[in-house]
């Protein structure tokens, strides 16, 4: 690898996190979906399987992040101060 592709790739993998965490939950889930494909087919290299295990693992973070918020936001919905439904309330996101 020439030392500029080297620099191209460190490049790509800095900015991952911020693609990923800007993917849709079922794009990220797809997304999830092909490495593991990839990696249990056994036709990644040693070192591509370490780069897809890591994104793997971020984009698995970034699916049960996405469905936390979602299940935060049915329950803020579904009821209110006193435990009793209260119709439609907006989330705050903390």
């Amino acid at each position: 690898m020439t030392l500029a592709a080297g620099a191209a790739k460190a490049f790509a993998m800095s900015d991952q996190p911020q693609a990923i965490a800007e993917l849709s939950f079922e794009a990220a889930l797809k997304r999830l979906e092909e490495i593991v494909r990839k990696l249990e087919s056994g036709e990644a290299s040693l070192d591509e399987s370490i780069e897809l295990y890591g994104e793997g693992d971020r984009l698995k973070q970034q699916c049960e992040a996405r469905l936390q918020a979602a299940q935060a936001r049915i329950e803020k919905i579904q009821f209110g101060r006193d435990g009793q439904p209260a119709g439609a309330v907006p989330f705050d996101g903390g």
